[in-house]
């Protein structure tokens, strides 16, 4: 389970090889795997201060990813969605993930993201995936390719078939503060999610941490 513990941000993780850094105001969105087609530079434009609606169940479906596209292509519905940080490195998994990962969290590749909505800093994600089944695959790249990590997964044989999220919320770290530009007494919502490939093995931890001002959770299933 994802514990209740402090969530590891994602500048202050351990390294064991240099960084592979991309920043500026516009790069590649991991989950994409394309230029996203705007920058961070919002001036001139109103501001859209809708929340976003992040659909869990559809955005995670075999549908989406394994044809290529972005999770988060149904949700931005037009608007500016950029990482403006992203840090991919080898190193030693959380506390909090390293739990979930049992000895495969002892070494494993870390993929650091900061998502920008319409200029506005709104998620920091931490993805912790077991270095023996991705080193020299694309997962380690800046730039994963179409449909991210989950199709690089597929590919090698090991695609999730099972997610799991579990959904907290809390008053924000000062880090998590700064880093997401929050206005004093603004909570933050955690969202861990485990990815679970054939046979129960676990490929990814992914540790968010979410202006809850910026988003809506959805979730939308079958009886």
């Amino acid at each position: 389970m994802c514990g209740a513990g402090r969530s590891t941000p994602p500048d202050g993780l351990s390294s064991r090889t240099p960084h592979r850094c991309a920043r500026g105001g516009v790069s590649r969105c991991p989950e994409r795997g394309s230029m996203l087609t705007t920058s961070t530079d919002t001036s001139g434009r109103e501001p859209d201060d809708r929340p976003l609606r992040r659909r869990g169940v559809q955005r995670l479906a075999y549908e989406q990813w394994g044809a290529g596209r972005s999770v988060w292509e149904a949700e931005i519905a037009g608007r500016d969605l950029a990482v403006d940080r992203l840090d991919v490195r080898e190193g030693a998994a959380s506390e909090m993930a390293g739990q979930i990962l049992g000895p495969a969290g002892e070494r494993v590749w870390i993929r650091s993201r900061r998502f920008v909505l319409d200029g506005k800093p709104v998620l920091l994600s931490t993805s912790y995936l077991p270095a023996p089944l991705v080193e020299g695959t694309a997962i380690t790249e800046p730039d994963t390719g179409p449909g991210g990590v989950y199709a690089r997964l597929a590919e090698l044989g090991h695609g999730p078939v099972r997610f799991r999220e579990e959904v907290r919320s809390r008053m924000p770290l000062p880090e998590e503060t700064a880093q997401l530009g929050l206005p004093a007494g603004t909570p933050v919502m955690l969202i861990c999610r485990t990815a679970i490939a054939d046979e129960g093995r676990v490929v990814e931890v992914n540790e968010m941490v979410l202006d809850a001002a910026a988003y809506v959770l959805e979730y939308d299933f079958d009886a």
